[in-house]
Protein backbone atom coordinates (compact mmCIF):
# COMPACT_ATOMS: atom_id res chain seq x y z
CA UNK A 1 0.00 0.00 0.00
CA UNK A 2 1.28 3.72 -0.79
CA UNK A 3 1.12 6.20 1.37
CA UNK A 4 -1.14 6.08 4.41
CA UNK A 5 -2.70 2.90 5.56
CA UNK A 6 -6.09 2.80 6.12
CA UNK A 7 -7.47 3.06 9.51
CA UNK A 8 -8.58 -0.13 11.47
CA UNK A 9 -11.95 -0.46 12.79
CA UNK A 10 -13.57 -1.67 16.22
CA UNK A 11 -16.08 -3.38 16.63
CA UNK A 12 -17.99 -0.67 17.44
CA UNK A 13 -17.24 0.88 14.00
CA UNK A 14 -18.11 -2.27 11.96
CA UNK A 15 -21.72 -1.88 13.82
CA UNK A 16 -22.15 1.96 13.18
CA UNK A 17 -21.50 0.77 9.22
CA UNK A 18 -24.09 -1.86 9.65
CA UNK A 19 -26.77 0.91 10.71
CA UNK A 20 -25.49 3.16 8.42
CA UNK A 21 -26.14 0.72 5.67
CA UNK A 22 -29.75 0.19 7.25
CA UNK A 23 -30.73 3.24 6.25
CA UNK A 24 -29.90 3.45 2.90
CA UNK A 25 -31.81 2.88 -0.40
CA UNK A 26 -30.39 -0.57 -0.71
CA UNK A 27 -29.68 -1.71 2.87
CA UNK A 28 -29.04 -5.71 2.74
CA UNK A 29 -26.79 -4.79 -0.19
CA UNK A 30 -24.87 -2.52 1.51
CA UNK A 31 -24.88 -4.81 4.94
CA UNK A 32 -23.46 -7.32 2.64
CA UNK A 33 -20.71 -5.21 0.80
CA UNK A 34 -19.60 -4.02 4.76
CA UNK A 35 -19.36 -7.47 5.62
CA UNK A 36 -17.62 -8.66 2.71
CA UNK A 37 -15.05 -6.15 3.64
CA UNK A 38 -14.93 -6.63 7.27
CA UNK A 39 -15.67 -10.05 7.81
CA UNK A 40 -13.96 -11.65 4.88
CA UNK A 41 -11.16 -9.09 4.03
CA UNK A 42 -12.14 -8.53 0.28
CA UNK A 43 -11.15 -5.75 -1.52
CA UNK A 44 -13.31 -3.37 -3.22
CA UNK A 45 -12.03 -4.76 -6.63
CA UNK A 46 -13.01 -8.09 -5.47
CA UNK A 47 -16.13 -7.27 -3.72
CA UNK A 48 -17.34 -5.73 -7.12
CA UNK A 49 -15.86 -9.01 -9.15
CA UNK A 50 -17.17 -11.53 -6.60
CA UNK A 51 -20.15 -13.83 -8.30
CA UNK A 52 -22.61 -15.80 -6.54
CA UNK A 53 -20.99 -19.12 -8.26
CA UNK A 54 -18.24 -18.51 -6.18
CA UNK A 55 -20.79 -18.46 -2.90
CA UNK A 56 -22.90 -21.33 -3.98
CA UNK A 57 -22.07 -24.81 -3.19
CA UNK A 58 -22.90 -27.59 -5.44
CA UNK A 59 -27.08 -27.39 -3.89
CA UNK A 60 -27.90 -23.92 -4.36
CA UNK A 61 -27.00 -22.85 -1.00
CA UNK A 62 -24.76 -20.40 0.89
CA UNK A 63 -21.34 -22.31 0.65
CA UNK A 64 -19.59 -22.52 3.74
CA UNK A 65 -16.20 -20.80 2.04
CA UNK A 66 -16.21 -18.10 -0.54
CA UNK A 67 -14.15 -19.16 -3.66
CA UNK A 68 -12.24 -16.44 -4.84
CA UNK A 69 -11.45 -17.09 -8.41
CA UNK A 70 -7.98 -15.65 -10.09
CA UNK A 71 -10.19 -13.71 -12.29
CA UNK A 72 -11.73 -11.94 -9.34
CA UNK A 73 -9.04 -11.27 -7.43
CA UNK A 74 -6.08 -9.28 -7.26
CA UNK A 75 -3.20 -10.15 -9.09
CA UNK A 76 -5.16 -13.34 -10.18
CA UNK A 77 -4.43 -14.37 -6.18
CA UNK A 78 -7.41 -16.60 -6.14
CA UNK A 79 -8.17 -18.27 -2.63
CA UNK A 80 -10.63 -20.04 -0.60
CA UNK A 81 -12.02 -17.99 3.02
CA UNK A 82 -14.51 -19.63 5.25
CA UNK A 83 -17.73 -17.77 5.30
CA UNK A 84 -18.05 -16.23 8.91
CA UNK A 85 -21.45 -16.87 10.14
CA UNK A 86 -22.67 -13.03 9.86
CA UNK A 87 -21.76 -12.73 6.28
CA UNK A 88 -23.44 -15.76 5.21
CA UNK A 89 -26.43 -14.67 6.69
CA UNK A 90 -26.15 -11.87 5.27
CA UNK A 91 -25.88 -13.40 1.90
CA UNK A 92 -28.41 -15.85 2.26
CA UNK A 93 -31.07 -13.05 3.03
CA UNK A 94 -29.46 -10.77 0.09
CA UNK A 95 -29.90 -13.58 -1.78
CA UNK A 96 -33.43 -14.09 -1.69
CA UNK A 97 -34.13 -10.49 -2.71
CA UNK A 98 -31.65 -10.49 -5.45
CA UNK A 99 -30.99 -12.19 -9.03
CA UNK A 100 -28.93 -15.19 -7.84
CA UNK A 101 -26.56 -15.26 -10.70
CA UNK A 102 -24.15 -12.78 -11.90
CA UNK A 103 -22.11 -10.25 -9.99
CA UNK A 104 -23.59 -10.86 -5.77
CA UNK A 105 -23.14 -6.74 -5.45
CA UNK A 106 -25.33 -4.87 -8.61
CA UNK A 107 -25.94 -1.44 -9.24
CA UNK A 108 -29.11 0.46 -9.00
CA UNK A 109 -29.60 -0.42 -12.47
CA UNK A 110 -28.60 -4.09 -12.13
CA UNK A 111 -25.49 -4.31 -13.64
CA UNK A 112 -22.14 -5.47 -12.07
CA UNK A 113 -21.32 -2.48 -9.88
CA UNK A 114 -18.14 -1.15 -10.33
CA UNK A 115 -15.28 -0.95 -7.94
CA UNK A 116 -14.88 2.64 -7.59
CA UNK A 117 -18.65 2.92 -6.69
CA UNK A 118 -17.85 0.20 -4.11
CA UNK A 119 -14.43 2.84 -2.88
CA UNK A 120 -16.79 5.90 -2.99
CA UNK A 121 -19.52 4.07 -1.05
CA UNK A 122 -17.97 3.69 1.40
CA UNK A 123 -16.68 7.15 1.64
CA UNK A 124 -19.87 8.15 1.74
CA UNK A 125 -20.57 6.17 4.64
CA UNK A 126 -17.15 7.01 7.02
CA UNK A 127 -17.75 10.85 5.98
CA UNK A 128 -21.08 10.85 7.38
CA UNK A 129 -19.97 8.46 10.85
CA UNK A 130 -16.90 10.88 10.91
CA UNK A 131 -14.53 7.94 10.90
CA UNK A 132 -11.94 10.02 9.94
CA UNK A 133 -8.55 8.25 8.24
CA UNK A 134 -11.18 4.94 7.34
CA UNK A 135 -11.36 4.20 3.19
CA UNK A 136 -13.11 0.98 1.30
CA UNK A 137 -9.59 -0.96 2.90
CA UNK A 138 -10.57 -0.72 6.31
CA UNK A 139 -12.19 -3.27 6.92
CA UNK A 140 -9.92 -5.29 5.25
CA UNK A 141 -7.14 -4.08 7.55
CA UNK A 142 -8.99 -4.81 10.38
CA UNK A 143 -9.54 -8.60 8.88
CA UNK A 144 -6.00 -9.04 8.48
CA UNK A 145 -5.64 -7.80 12.20
CA UNK A 146 -8.15 -9.28 13.98
CA UNK A 147 -6.91 -12.53 11.98
CA UNK A 148 -3.09 -12.22 13.30
CA UNK A 149 -4.05 -11.50 16.64
CA UNK A 150 -6.63 -14.82 16.58
CA UNK A 151 -4.57 -17.10 14.77
CA UNK A 152 -2.56 -18.82 17.52
CA UNK A 153 -5.46 -19.42 19.18
CA UNK A 154 -6.89 -21.80 16.44
CA UNK A 155 -3.23 -23.29 16.14
CA UNK A 156 -2.31 -21.38 13.01
CA UNK A 157 0.02 -19.32 12.04
CA UNK A 158 0.91 -15.87 10.18
CA UNK A 159 1.24 -17.79 6.50
CA UNK A 160 -2.67 -19.13 7.32
CA UNK A 161 -3.16 -15.41 7.45
CA UNK A 162 -0.94 -14.55 3.93
CA UNK A 163 -3.40 -17.17 1.98
CA UNK A 164 -6.62 -15.47 3.55
CA UNK A 165 -5.63 -12.07 2.45
CA UNK A 166 -4.38 -13.07 -0.67
CA UNK A 167 -0.48 -11.60 -0.65
CA UNK A 168 2.29 -13.31 -2.12
CA UNK A 169 4.53 -12.14 0.76
CA UNK A 170 4.75 -12.73 4.22
CA UNK A 171 6.16 -9.37 4.29
CA UNK A 172 3.23 -7.59 3.02
CA UNK A 173 0.51 -9.05 5.18
CA UNK A 174 3.20 -7.96 8.30
CA UNK A 175 2.50 -4.31 7.13
CA UNK A 176 -1.04 -4.45 7.37
CA UNK A 177 -0.93 -5.60 10.82
CA UNK A 178 -1.88 -3.08 13.71
CA UNK A 179 0.45 -3.23 16.24
CA UNK A 180 -0.99 -3.04 20.05
CA UNK A 181 0.91 -1.87 23.32
CA UNK A 182 -0.83 -3.43 25.43
CA UNK A 183 -0.25 -6.19 24.08
CA UNK A 184 3.48 -5.73 23.81
CA UNK A 185 3.50 -4.71 27.55
CA UNK A 186 1.85 -8.15 28.63
CA UNK A 187 4.48 -9.98 26.85
CA UNK A 188 7.23 -8.21 27.34
CA UNK A 189 5.92 -8.29 31.83
CA UNK A 190 5.77 -12.53 31.01
CA UNK A 191 9.54 -13.16 29.49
Amino acid sequence: MSGKQAKTLSEDNIKDLLIYAECTRHPVRNQTIVLLSAKAGLRAGEIAKLTWDMVLDANGGIARTIELRDKAAKNRGGRQIPLHSQLRDALAVWRGMTVSSGPVVRSERGGPMKPLSIVLWFSTAYRALRLEGCSSHSGRRTFITRAARLVHKVGGSLRDVQLLAGHRSIQTTQRYIDGDSDAQRKLVSMI
